[in-house]
């Protein structure tokens, strides 16, 4: 979880590789209207917002219920849009990863994304970081993709998840 430009993608594809879990971006079950109207620079709303939380909720319950393990790239902002993911998976275990805003909005710039860097700004507003009753951890992403994919993987037993053995 965390801002656009934290490494979501980047990281939650390594770490599903590495682990053969299922990998999943949030951005893919944005409703087209979603995806135009924060291309435009608009931020979304709660209610603009629930469609796809629902659909996370659903994918994340669907993929629970055949005991597939899932990594799910998502912003996941508010504490709200958490509670409504657990509904889907209550075990799952949140990875904040964070940055100072310099570093995110260059990250922004330099990429090519639905997600414009003038949306950056409104996402740390509204960001709640992790509470201590929520299962997960933070975790600072400004280092090299593969350091922070590590340090997650160390991190991940303090919820409890039991990774595969490491076979490279």
């Amino acid at each position: 979880m965390g801002v656009s430009g934290a490494g979501k993608s980047a990281v939650g594809k390594r770490v599903a590789k590495r682990l053969g879990y299922v990998f999943a971006d949030a951005d893919d079950f944005q409703p087209p209207s979603n995806l135009a109207r924060m291309a435009r620079g608009i931020p979304l709303s709660d209610e603009e917002r629930t469609p796809w939380l629902r659909a996370l909720t659903d994918w994340l319950a669907a993929q629970s219920a055949t005991a597939r393990r899932t990594v799910l790239a998502c912003s996941a902002l508010k504490r709200s849009y958490r509670d409504a993911l657990r509904a889907g998976a209550p075990n799952l275990c949140f990875v904040h990863l964070t940055a100072p805003r310099e570093v995110l909005l260059e990250r922004m710039r330099q990429r090519t994304h639905f997600m414009p860097a003038s949306l950056l700004d409104s996402q740390l507003e509204t960001l709640e970081p992790l509470r201590p009753d929520e299962q997960g951890f933070t975790l600072d992403a400004t280092a090299d993709v593969d350091v922070v994919v590590a340090r997650l993987l160390t991190a991940v037993a303090a919820c409890g998840i039991q990774l595969p053995p490491r076979t490279d």
